[in-house]
């Protein structure tokens, strides 16, 4: 069996997902001083953030900045937040896979998210022309994100692959390991760290077959070392 092709995650695999993070609140602030005229709200959300707080942050960010608000605020906030045009870019490792793989490498990406915020990252990252297949997973519907079989089904049927071909580089130990396992995928874990999952462990069957803290370690794995130049 030979792997011919590499499928990515796209958050904190590809790119650092803090700076996500960062650029909506940044947005947020934006929208913050010129309906209140009060700054702050970027630096107070983001220590929030760091602190390990993620839920109600944008309720508790509002508190400290003492700016009354209702529920339909707090939506509009999430709406833009999510719809915001990210200020992210690929990682240095990841520039370095893509200018390194054969031509012969089939390469896609199955991402979770909020599909208008999955969106705009691939529009960023300039994506689309750098792979084969794209799997937004919520266009299939929520009950379909990872660690759901359909997306790895819809890779392989774009990829024009078997299973046994493919190979899936995440970050979240959870979700993104266990059903491509099970389909006869292998498995690679991107332990960065500064990664929001990363220091997480899982039970045997969510680990995924190799783990690596850098994308240029890729082509250290023998079963790899034919994809790169």
């Amino acid at each position: 069996m030979t792997i011919n092709a590499l499928v990515f995650d796209m958050d904190d695999t590809l790119y650092e997902e803090k700076d996500y993070v960062k650029s909506g609140f940044k947005a947020l602030d934006q929208w913050v001083i010129k309906e209140f005229k009060i700054k702050g709200f970027y630096e107070t959300a983001l220590d929030l953030f760091l602190t390990g707080e993620r839920k109600l942050l944008f309720n508790k960010t509002l508190d400290k900045l003492n700016i009354i608000y209702n529920d339909s605020m707090i939506k509009s906030m999430v709406e833009s937040y999510r719809s915001h045009e990210p200020d992210i870019q690929l990682l240095e490792d990841a520039k370095w896979i893509f200018e390194n793989l054969r031509d012969t490498v089939k390469v896609g990406l199955i991402s979770d998210g909020y599909l208008v915020a999955q969106e705009k990252k691939v529009n960023a990252l300039k994506l689309q022309e750098k792979l084969q297949t794209i799997i937004l997973t919520d266009r299939l519907g929520r009950e379909h994100w990872k660690p759901s079989h359909v997306p790895y089904e819809y890779a392989c049927q774009e990829l024009q692959l078997p299973h046994d071909q493919c190979v899936y580089i995440g970050d979240n130990i959870n979700k993104d390991f266990v059903t491509a396992k099970k389909l006869g995928w292998t498995t690679i874990q991107i332990e960065r760290n500064d990664g929001i999952y990363s220091g997480i462990t899982a039970e045997q069957e969510y680990r995924a077959h190799f783990k690596i803290d850098n994308l240029r370690k890729l082509p250290d794995l023998p079963m790899l070392k034919h994809m790169f130049a």
